[in-house]
């Protein structure tokens, strides 16, 4: 959680959106190999987790892309006005991302935080505590509200300049892929999923319409992530059992 922790500061201090699905899993994949090994590594849920985390940026894009296509299709004739049903549809759309947003990410937290009080003999079966879910809950709700804005700058400017049935194409497409991954039990990455969504909405309205070089340095970011957190994870564990024997 530590690694994590330093890894998304250190991103939303230099304003690329990063993903904390990948912080948290590179961080706990380091702390086990540096205590117990590889092999103590599950390699079937290792692999269901990272084929979730990398697949729904690509299906994130496709769901953006056709979204927006068949939105443009419905309003081929609409008048200026419809950017007002737009404006007023987003406040529904951004509810729902919201709402996936904390289906998705909080219940990675919980989930690591209840193994270490599991693993540390604080609970005899693996039931998430009232005050995990209450915690996690209000801290990424406060997280969000207090320290997004650098990263919306990214997300909401630097990609393209996004217009009212772009935001609420996006916000769809986003809600659709993360609750549907949720309702499946499969983690993904909310800012990921957003990005790619960005993106595809851009790309179905004309694709040099995208500011393809900020996607590089985003994509970047995200392939650094889990080999750069699991260095942290791994770290910490060391220091840790340094100062804790």
């Amino acid at each position: 959680l530590f690694s994590a922790i330093i890894w998304n500061l250190l991103t939303w201090y230099l304003g690329i959106p990063s993903s904390s699905s990948h912080a948290l899993i590179g961080g706990f994949i380091g702390a086990v190999v540096m205590g117990a090994g590889w092999q103590a590594i599950l390699l079937p849920g290792l692999e269901k987790i990272l084929i979730a985390l990398f697949a729904s940026p690509i299906i994130g894009f496709v769901f953006g892309y056709l979204i927006l296509r068949f939105v443009m299709m419905l309003s081929w004739n609409a008048t200026p006005k419809i950017n007002t049903f737009f404006k007023r549809s987003q406040l529904v759309t951004a509810l729902a991302l919201a709402l996936s947003h904390g289906t998705n990410d909080a219940q990675k937290t919980m989930g690591i935080i209840t193994l270490a009080l599991v693993t540390g003999g604080y609970l005899i079966s693996f039931e998430v505590p009232l005050w995990v879910i209450v915690i996690c809950a209000g801290m990424i709700g406060l997280g969000t509200a207090v320290g997004g804005w650098k990263l919306i700058r990214t997300l909401g400017g630097k990609f393209y300049r996004i217009r009212p049935i772009d935001g609420f194409a996006s916000q769809l497409a986003g809600a659709i892929v993360i609750i549907g991954a949720s309702l499946v039990g499969g983690p993904v990455s909310t800012t990921q999923v957003v990005s790619s969504t960005i993106m595809g909405v851009g790309a179905a309205e004309r694709v040099n319409k995208v500011r393809w070089g900020v996607t590089k340095d985003i994509a970047l970011a995200w392939l650094l992530t889990i080999p750069a957190t699991g260095i942290f994870g791994a770290g910490m564990y060391w220091v840790i059992m340094k100062i804790i024997p």
